[in-house]
């Protein structure tokens, strides 16, 4: 599968407009009318132009797939699972799957965005204040205390150069986390990705929970959806494999199919894959057993981005109060390292 980079349109809008054409098919319009109609009623939208390639691409070729592989601003997973919907006859149960994939992207990735942004703006008004109160305002103090007869060998003068070179060790350290996480960031938006996150994982362990959960999470949902389109196991398994863009749970996916093809249970070799925890292997299993699959899937997609959404949660609510920890003790220093020797200094006068 050609992979694609996602730069012309957001999962919100790619939930919209999987939800817009499934409501076309639903509907009996054609769906070179259809289209006509999405751009017709889509006149203001940043992304018109793809629209538009994809209802003329619609009108020349007759499918759906044709048209969206020609663009390569359209993601490879819609793509692709669009075709696999057209070859099946299942256009429109994969279409309301993919609605529901993208929207439950766009929660995840609006999480993340919130949880880096705050945390690094936080970092930024802390090295900002630190720098200020090191380049600005002891300065001005070293002036007054030399005014007030303290010479450079007083304790207070001592003081004040530890106050100083406290805030500059903790200047120096924030801003290289800060440059460290926006270079990360940058890293995360090319082709580096899979390494970036393993990187993450060695060195912050609970950033490896969070990636594994976010890949049972997405592996649950597309297996979900395609089971639930009416795909045999093995299909649904074989197709997911292809188009998933995590490495790492397509492998687990390929594992679980070589596990069936070597006689193995569905949920024994799901299992062995140790993709999913103890409670949602459980059940898997009761899901097997009764023959909704899909249902279970899919509730087990929504409980693992919950996991991600609430991780996360909990990750800035201890990074916010370290950083305003932190940016209270160097302040606090750097005052206590004027204030000390200027009170020395009015209490003998």
């Amino acid at each position: 599968m050609k992979n694609r980079q996602n730069k012309g349109i957001s999962s919100a809008e790619l939930s919209t407009f999987c939800g817009q054409v499934a409501l076309i098919l639903e509907s009996g319009l054609p769906l070179y009318d259809g289209m006509e109609t999405l751009v017709g009623a889509d006149k203001k939208s940043d992304n018109l132009d793809m629209y538009k390639k994809a209802s003329e691409g619609v009108t020349a070729m007759g499918t759906l797939y044709e048209a969206l592989k020609q663009d390569e601003r359209w993601p490879s997973y819609l793509v692709e699972m669009v075709g696999i919907g057209e070859r099946s006859g299942h256009l429109e149960q994969v279409l309301r799957g993919l609605e529901s994939y993208y929207a439950r992207e766009e929660r995840i990735r609006s999480t993340i965005k919130s949880a880096v942004t705050y945390p690094i703006t936080l970092g930024i008004m802390l090295f900002l204040i630190v720098l200020i109160m090191l380049w600005r305002v002891l300065p001005i103090f070293r002036q007054v205390l030399g005014s007030m007869g303290v010479g450079d060998s007083s304790v207070g003068t001592m003081l004040m150069r530890a106050g100083a070179v406290v805030g500059w060790v903790v200047l120096a350290v924030v801003g290289v986390v800060i440059l460290a996480a926006l270079v990360l960031a940058l890293l995360m938006r090319t082709g580096r990705r899979e390494q970036v996150m393993a990187f993450l994982q060695k060195i912050f362990p609970p950033a490896g929970e969070l990636t594994r959960h976010l890949s049972a999470s997405r592996v649950a949902g597309v297996l979900s959806m395609m089971l639930g389109s009416g795909f045999t196991t093995n299909e649904a398994l074989e197709m997911t494999a292809n188009v998933l863009n995590d490495k790492t749970a397509a492998a687990k996916v390929l594992q679980i199919s070589e596990g069936m093809a070597a006689g193995k249970l569905y949920a024994d070799a799901i299992e062995e894959t140790h993709l999913f925890d103890e409670l949602e292997m459980r059940m898997i299993r009761m899901g097997a057993a009764t023959g909704r699959d899909d249902q279970v899937l899919g509730k087990i997609a929504v409980l693992y981005e919950e996991n991600v959404e609430n991780g996360i949660t909990r990750l800035v609510s201890i990074i916010e109060p370290t950083l305003v920890a932190l940016l209270s003790v160097v302040v606090g220093a750097v005052l206590l390292s004027v204030m000390l020797p200027m009170a020395g200094i009015l209490s003998s006068m």
